[in-house]
C-alpha cells in the first residue's frame, strides 16, 4: 500500500471532521441561541460537509480495500465522518496501524 493512499485519507478525515464540528456549532447557534447569520453559515457548511463527505467515503473505501479490512471495520471508518469528533479519533487509530504497514512495504518497493 502506498503512503499517498493513507495521506489522502488523513486529509479527508480532518476536513470532514472540522466541517462536522463547525456544522454542529452552527446548528447550536441557529436553533438554541438564535444568532443572526447562523442560518447562512449552517447552510454553507452543511453543503460543503455533504459534498466532501462523499469524497471522504470514496477515499476511506479505497483505503479500506487496499488495507483489506473486514466489513465491520470498514463501516466504522466510513461512519466516522457522521459523528462529531469521531473522525479525529478514528483517523489517529487507523494512521498508527497503517503507518507501520506502509513502512514495511517501502523497502520492498525500493528494492524492486
Amino acid at each position: 500500500m502506498k503512503k499517498s493512499v493513507l495521506t489522502r485519507y488523513r486529509v479527508m478525515a480532518y476536513v470532514t471532521g472540522v466541517l462536522l464540528v463547525l456544522l454542529t456549532l452552527g446548528v447550536i447557534a441557529k436553533y438554541l441561541l438564535h444568532l443572526d447569520g447562523a442560518d447562512g453559515f449552517t447552510t454553507a457548511v452543511g453543503i460543503a460537509h455533504g459534498w466532501l463527505y462523499v469524497v471522504y467515503l470514496v477515499v476511506a473505501f479505497d483505503l479500506g480495500s487496499k488495507a483489506k479490512w473486514p466489513v465491520k471495520k470498514q463501516l466504522w471508518v466510513l461512519l466516522a465522518g457522521t459523528i462529531p469528533t469521531a473522525a479525529f479519533f478514528v483517523e489517529r487509530k487507523v494512521s498508527q496501524e497503517l503507518e507501520a504497514r506502509v513502512a514495511q512495504d517501502a523497502p520492498a518497493v525500493a528494492k524492486a
